[in-house]
């Protein structure tokens, strides 16, 4: 097949779904809303900025620490302002993109997240089917943010051929947002998948109290309330150690975790590849996922596949994986009491943790396990072509 990708060409998850159909031999184009340089062998790349993502701020937002609580405040002033004003770039990006699919020709476009490379698709949309893939906060957070913000999702759902989403919940929410019921869809992992051979479970037990929060500094992500549970936590557990990805740096934190008085429990740690995630995650007993908006966390996957006993935001898109009190435990994510005594119980009860892991790996296995979802996410292509 020839496949155009609309998608930020940065993103591990969008660039672990490609990887499949260029190792397919498929002729794989994209055209990238941000700066990159994958490493993929792809039939050609171009950078089609929307949104302002071609401005050098939001191409390196990513990586640069932020200060204090001024730099918490600018990550959702970012946020605010992209949903405000990006939807009125949409137009002249599409024009670019329309370009690009007359000279490509592709047997189809898939568009990975709503705003804004959905939005832009839709937008360029009419010489090639269109598949949109909804990412996790696309229509809980963004949708309804701006009434621009909505009508280019509602239009973007309307516009679409057909629609992927990593749970059953945003499926049924995009119908309720324009998308026809008659229309194909497919639910899978917004990754494609977990690789088994990378992210599986420890050849033993693990006995060390360690907890991870793999989620990195987002707006939707309660950080706030995981540090604030992490003294109640040591008041009972003086021995358990927190690791915190992707925060190296980040200067909030580190007031917070001045103020609380945590520093000796605390470590932070700096982006790491895919192998040393999963060498951390099988260090560790207890995985957390504080969010307020989410899809299927890839992360929060990950961390399942490697034995670690989840604690999670309390959301219907996490129930499709969660039973609570069977294979993790889910809370309000925005109190830190609650998720302190969900984190107590995992690291103290052991054989709930056993139980979880058995379960949960039976779960990667059968659900989420990359080679078999790509398979199916192929055959849905052709389906849709």
């Amino acid at each position: 097949m020839r496949l155009l990708f609309v998608a930020d060409g940065r993103s591990p998850t969008a660039l672990s779904w490609m990887q499949y159909f260029v190792d397919r031999g498929d002729e794989v184009h994209l055209a990238s809303t941000f700066a990159c340089q994958p490493n993929l062998k792809l039939s050609s790349l171009e950078i089609v900025p929307v949104a302002f993502s071609g401005m050098k701020s939001a191409s390196t937002a990513s990586s640069k620490p932020r200060s204090g609580i001024w730099g918490a405040s600018t990550l959702i002033l970012r946020t605010v302002m992209r949903q405000w004003l990006g939807p009125v770039t949409i137009s002249r990006s599409a024009q670019r993109l329309r370009g690009l699919i007359e000279r490509i020709q592709p047997d189809l476009v898939h568009a990975m997240r709503i705003p804004y490379e959905g939005m832009l698709a839709a937008d360029a949309a009419g010489l090639a089917p269109l598949l949109v893939t909804i990412w996790g906060n696309d229509l809980t957070l963004h949708a309804p943010s701006t009434p621009l913000m909505r009508h280019y999702t509602e239009w973007t759902l309307k516009t679409a051929d057909a629609l992927h989403a990593d749970c059953q919940r945003d499926i049924r929410l995009a119908k309720k947002w324009g998308f026809a019921t008659n229309k194909a869809s497919l639910v899978a992992p917004g990754s494609g998948g977990i690789r088994t051979d990378i992210f599986n479970p420890p050849a033993e037990p693990v006995e060390t109290p360690l907890v991870i929060n793999p989620r990195g500094f987002r707006a939707y992500v309660r950080n706030d309330t995981f540090f604030q549970a992490i003294p109640l936590v040591l008041k009972f557990r003086p021995d358990a150690r927190f690791a915190c990805a992707s925060m190296a740096g980040e200067r909030q934190v580190l007031e917070w975790i001045e103020k609380l008085g945590i520093g000796p429990s605390v470590e932070l740690l700096p982006a790491r590849p895919h192998a040393e995630m999963a060498e951390l995650f099988r260090a560790a007993q207890v995985v957390v996922s504080p969010t307020t908006h989410d899809g299927t966390p890839n992360s929060l996957l990950e961390a399942m596949a490697c034995g670690c006993f989840p604690v999670a935001g309390d959301l219907e898109s996490i129930r499709e994986w969660i039973t609570p009190g069977q294979n993790g435990l889910l809370v309000d994510a925005s109190d830190p009491v609650a998720l302190a005594a969900a984190i107590l119980r995992g690291l103290n009860e052991s054989a709930l943790r056993r139980q979880a892991a058995q379960q949960n790996a039976a779960i990667i296995a059968g659900r989420a396990e990359y080679s078999r979802n790509m398979a199916r996410a192929a055959e849905f292509y052709e389906k849709i072509r």
